[in-house]
């Protein structure tokens, strides 16, 4: 739930209004696209949304949480454990076999090792990428290597998978598969997912689209 959500930014004797008077409901499982220009506030909103940032003002309850009160440990942890990330730059590891990428976001829990393999086989089973967990990412293509993002973002079993433009380094045919596992994972994974895109085809792949527009909801 985010009521009048807003975000400003002061650079040097200006403020920058990202976001003006948000309100906005999500509901569990939906798949959202947020779309609209550059400047508009979209990642903006992802971002207060999944912990990275927090408003200037109004509120943003997250699975009725208000995640802007949490201290920065305490949403550090709430992050892991509730937000898997996908971003338009892959951010793998190079040295790191698609396993061990995938494997990360574990290390950070108490999880024995046999229970974090069993997971990482898991997530790499979901996005089809099984037979490819000992590859490096030089040895995968770019759709491949988002396909390992995202099951990075799913190895934790998060409730909410916000995804930042993820097929904007991808052509046309991987970025089909990338929004088809998005699509398949709050279908019939029951996840919440967050797609900010401009692209009205990528768009068409969320049960709802809203549209920004210098910091405010339009149309």
């Amino acid at each position: 739930m985010i009521r009048h959500l807003t975000k400003v930014y002061q650079q040097g004797d200006i403020q920058v209004a990202a976001l003006n008077g948000i309100s906005l409901d999500i509901a569990a499982g939906e798949f959202l696209s947020l779309m609209g220009p550059s400047g508009s506030g979209k990642s903006t909103l992802l971002h207060i949304i999944a912990g990275v940032d927090r408003p200037t003002s109004g509120q943003c309850l997250v699975q009725g949480l208000d995640v802007a009160q949490l201290s920065e440990t305490e949403l550090a942890d709430w992050r892991n454990q509730n937000i898997g990330f996908v971003f338009q730059t892959f951010n793998l590891i190079p040295v790191l076999t698609a396993f061990e990428n995938v494997e990360l976001p574990l290390l950070l829990t108490a999880l024995g090792r046999r229970q974090r393999r069993r997971q990482v086989e898991t997530a790499l089973e979901l996005v089809g990428l099984a037979d490819r967990a000992h590859h490096l990412p030089r040895q995968l293509s770019g759709g491949q290597e988002q396909r390992v993002a995202i099951a990075r973002a799913l190895v934790t079993d998060p409730a909410i998978i916000v995804a930042d433009e993820p097929t904007g380094n991808l052509d046309s045919h991987s970025a089909q598969e990338v929004l088809g596992i998005l699509r398949t994972l709050s279908a019939k994974a029951g996840k919440t997912v967050i797609l900010v895109t401009h692209d009205p085809k990528a768009a068409a792949y969320g049960t709802r689209s809203i549209h920004l527009e210098k910091g405010e909801l339009s149309g």
